[in-house]
């Protein structure tokens, strides 16, 4: 893959000059622990929370598991036990809360509470990510943002200062953000992330194609731009 990443080199000169109660609507969340699913149902979940809130928004209350399954285009068995796993269940010939949905899924994935955010790596895909007004909506707040080249640094976008890299140790070692999102080539990406967890940095979200090595107390999401267009382009001949 061509990497659409800034430069990186942590070793460039910079220049001069960081569940709640169910309601009694017959929705109910049997447990408040985050439980163990495979990666297509968190997949999944996402997709409802993103529906749901839409739904929200238009004044949708309740929702049937057909109705959902529908906006998503998921199968109505499927849709409700990935609801089950999460301790949550419609009652008959309601449906499901939808604010009570939201709550849980929320709770899930993680969106029910605040993540510092930090990016490194301002090329084409870090510009468009500092300027994605979504995130907060979901409790990211993206807090920071480094690279090394000379025109970026300094630079403010979507409201984000770039410092250059080698600030980022004094920047983030007194409050080190939840998560990182790198956007860096392959050959800096070992490096740069075994810096940020050495910070306290606890999950990578990892733009660059190849596999990190890291501790398994560290989380790491890897979207690689390659893999999802070949798969893209699987599914497309399975279709044909």
């Amino acid at each position: 893959m061509t990497a659409d990443h800034a430069n990186f080199d942590p070793s460039s000169k910079a220049p001069a000059g960081r569940p709640g109660d169910c309601p009694s609507d017959g929705t109910r969340s049997t447990d408040d622990r985050p439980p163990q699913l495979p990666r297509p149902a968190v997949g999944r979940l996402s997709l409802y929370f993103r529906e749901l809130h839409r739904l929200k928004e238009s004044g949708t209350s309740t929702i049937n598991s057909r109705q959902l399954g529908q906006l998503v285009n998921v199968s109505a068995a499927v849709l409700r036990r990935d609801l089950s796993a999460i301790g949550t269940t419609g009652r008959r010939g309601v449906g499901y809360s939808v604010d009570t949905l939201i709550q849980r899924i929320g709770e899930v994935l993680g969106s029910s509470q605040n993540w510092e955010v930090v990016l490194i790596g301002v090329g084409s895909l870090g510009d468009a990510l500092l300027r994605y007004r979504g995130f907060s909506r979901l409790g990211f707040e993206l807090t920071a943002a480094f690279d090394i080249d000379s025109s970026r640094i300094g630079t403010t976008i979507g409201g984000i200062k770039v410092r250059h890299a080698q600030e980022m140790e004094s920047a983030l070692k007194d409050r080190p953000p939840n998560l990182a999102i790198l956007a860096i080539p392959a050959e800096t990406a070992a490096e740069v992330a075994n810096q940020l967890v050495a910070l306290g940095v606890s999950g990578l979200l990892n733009f660059a194609p190849v596999t990190l090595k890291l501790s398994p107390r560290v989380a790491v999401v890897n979207v690689d731009l390659a893999s999802e267009l070949q798969r893209l382009a699987f599914a497309v001949q399975s279709v044909q």
